[in-house]
């Protein structure tokens, strides 16, 4: 079994922010496999099925990004989810629009919610998907504009990205991290 948890911040006003991208490529993927998110449970809301011959559940944490890893540890405790086998799918400010890249483990890179992700679980060896919201103009806060949404220009990468995004995890579950980061970063 694996978690798949899309990160993003609950309220409607945040809908379609760059920091929400981890939500829309889990309602992406969730549609593309028939499986409702909408149970709440564990601070979040989850969907339970299957994807790539996979028994998944899908998350989206609803504690706000800072806390996400609250979501993470009751929803792992609880099934009995090693964090090998939890996936996390997030913004990254340090690639180009709807640019994608899967990493077995890594740092928080400044990342608020992974911090918390890795604060909780206790280690940095989760595998995730980065997908990618662009560098911050010199003259904008960080806040602002990963709270910010994507320009019109922007939201055509940002629809294949996601397209893409749905195909690495696709991926990551039937062939493994290092075959999805062959194929789908860069």
């Amino acid at each position: 079994m694996y978690i798949i948890a899309g990160l993003g911040n609950p309220e409607p006003k945040y809908n379609k922010t760059r920091h929400n991208i981890g939500f829309r490529v889990l309602d992406a993927l969730a549609a593309s496999h028939n499986i409702e998110v909408s149970e709440r449970k564990h601070k979040g809301l989850l969907g339970k099925g299957v994807i790539a011959g996979e028994k998944v559940i899908l998350i989206k944490p609803q504690t706000y990004m800072n806390l996400s890893g609250e979501c993470l540890r009751a929803a792992a405790d609880y099934y009995k989810v090693e964090p090998e086998r939890i996936i996390v799918l997030f913004d990254d400010i340090s690639l180009e629009v709807g640019k994608l890249r899967v990493r077995k483990k890594g740092s928080a890179g400044g990342h608020n919610g992974i911090k918390s992700i890795i604060a909780h679980l206790g280690t940095e060896g989760f595998p995730r998907l980065k997908f990618g919201v662009g560098g911050k103009p010199a003259h904008m806060d960080l806040a602002d504009y990963v709270l910010g949404r994507f320009d019109a220009a922007d939201e055509e990468l940002v629809e294949d990205g996601i397209k893409r995004a749905c195909s690495a995890v696709e991926c990551m579950l039937a062939e493994g991290c290092d075959t999805a980061m062959n194929r789908y970063n860069g």
